[in-house]
């Protein structure tokens, strides 16, 4: 049997920083073209709210950094590979 290496070193900050970044300017655009749709509200009412609460991160970083953000209590995790933006 082999034996198991040293864990691996947690992302550094600024790779954190990057990927929480770059989530919710993918969120904002989920929720932006959930919003467009067309359909569902007429052209004189406000429109409707986005329904869109987790996604799929982006596929730039590794799912360390993810679990990471996660542990740190930025994001929650939701099952099925999709992740919430926590709210202050």
């Amino acid at each position: 049997m082999s034996q198991p290496g040293p864990p691996p070193a947690p992302p550094d900050p600024q790779q954190l920083k990057s990927a929480l970044k770059a989530f919710r300017k993918r969120l904002k655009f989920m929720r932006l073209d959930d919003e467009s749709k067309l359909g569902g509200h007429g052209a004189m009412t406000g429109g409707r709210h986005s329904g869109v609460v987790g996604i799929a991160p982006p596929g730039d970083f590794p799912k360390a950094v993810w679990d990471e953000l996660v542990k740190q209590g930025h994001l929650k995790y939701l099952g099925h590979g999709l992740y919430q933006l926590r709210q202050p």
